[in-house]
Parts: C-alpha cells; sequence; structure tokens
C-alpha cells in the first residue's frame, strides 16, 4: 500500500474516531440534561466547586512555594487561594442552593447582555445596511432580556432544555456524519488506488 493511500486512510479514521466519540459524549450529555436536568446540573455544579477547591490549592502553593514575585503577591496568591477554597467549601455543603444561584446568575447575566446588545444595536442603525432587520432584533432581544430578568428560574430552566436538545441534535449528526464519512473514505481512496494504477 502506498504512503498516499496509508496516509489518507490514517486521516479518514482519524476523523470519523473524533467525529464519533464527540457525537456520543454529545448525544450522551444532551439526553442526560433534558432526562435529569437538576441533576445534571448539580453534577456541573459540583465540578466547578471542585475546580475551586483544585484553584484555591494550587494559588495557595504558588503564594507559599513561589520563588518569584514580593510580598504582597505571594499574600495575594494564598488570599486567593483562601478565598477559592472558601467558595468551593460552601459550595460543596449545599450543592442544590450553589445550583440555583448559579444558574440565576448566569440567567440575569444573559438577559442584561441580550438587553445591552439590543440597546447597542440600536445606536448603530444609522450603520446599518439593514434598518428594518436591526430594528426587529434589537427589539427582540431587549425584551428577551426583559422576559430573562423577570422570570429567571424559568429562562433557566428553557436555556438548560435548548441546550440539552441542541447537544443531542448535534451528537446524532456527528454520528451520521462519521458513519457516512466512511463511504466517502473509501470513493477517495479506490480513486488513489486507481491513480497509483
Amino acid at each position: 500500500m502506498s504512503d498516499a493511500l496509508s496516509e489518507a486512510k490514517s486521516v479518514f479514521t482519524s476523523l470519523r474516531v473524533a467525529l464519533a466519540v464527540s457525537g456520543v459524549l454529545s448525544l450522551i450529555v444532551g439526553i442526560l440534561l433534558l432526562v435529569w436536568p437538576a441533576k445534571s446540573a448539580g453534577v456541573l455544579t459540583w465540578i466547578l466547586a471542585l475546580f475551586l477547591l483544585v484553584a484555591g490549592l494550587t494559588s495557595i502553593a504558588i503564594g507559599i512555594f513561589s520563588g518569584k514575585g514580593g510580598g504582597w503577591a505571594r499574600v495575594g496568591y494564598i488570599a486567593l487561594g483562601l478565598l477559592y477554597i472558601v467558595a468551593s467549601v460552601v459550595a460543596f455543603a449545599n450543592i442544590a442552593t450553589t445550583t440555583a444561584v448559579l444558574a440565576v446568575i448566569v440567567v440575569i447575566f444573559i438577559g442584561v447582555s441580550w438587553i445591552v446588545d439590543g440597546i447597542v444595536s440600536l445606536t448603530l442603525l444609522g450603520q446599518a445596511a439593514s434598518k428594518g432587520w436591526t430594528i426587529a432584533f434589537a427589539v427582540i432581544s431587549i425584551i428577551a432580556g426583559v422576559v430573562v430578568l423577570f422570570s429567571p428560574l424559568y429562562a433557566a430552566l428553557v436555556i438548560w432544555w435548548i441546550l440539552g436538545i441542541t447537544l443531542v441534535v448535534v451528537g446524532i449528526i456527528q454520528i451520521i456524519r462519521a458513519i457516512t464519512l466512511g463511504k466517502e473514505e473509501k470513493t477517495i481512496t479506490n480513486d488513489i488506488r486507481t491513480e497509483l494504477g
């Protein structure tokens, strides 16, 4: 088998495996988000709390053992590490409450960003190629932002469902793409064989 043929097969195999693995993972995570929204959000909060713990310990270690930086930098690292650890302990102490608080904070951020995005679009109306679409986008963005701010928990649930559905759809598409890539591989490797004679 020639180098070109084996290289083509290797590239296609790598692509197929990557698409299949990411597709299966997306599908599994999407299904988990849809079937167990509260538990999956809790797992995400648990992972975040674990990350805070590791980041805190790392910051403290840098503050204690780092020879670089002055005394204030080292004190800053230690203080930041302690803050991370306290946040981690608080999160681990009550995962459900932390999950709800994080969901509300994220959704409020999304709502405010939609409102700001709509306002910015209106301020740039004079430069817009399509004023009608720009006004429509701005109005919808501002209204969506206000709705999200007035019902953040409901909005968090809806956004969680949209995320889950999106992951399921993307996972299915990636799995199908991995399967169809096998047919393309056969066509291209046959073309390479034909060219090589």
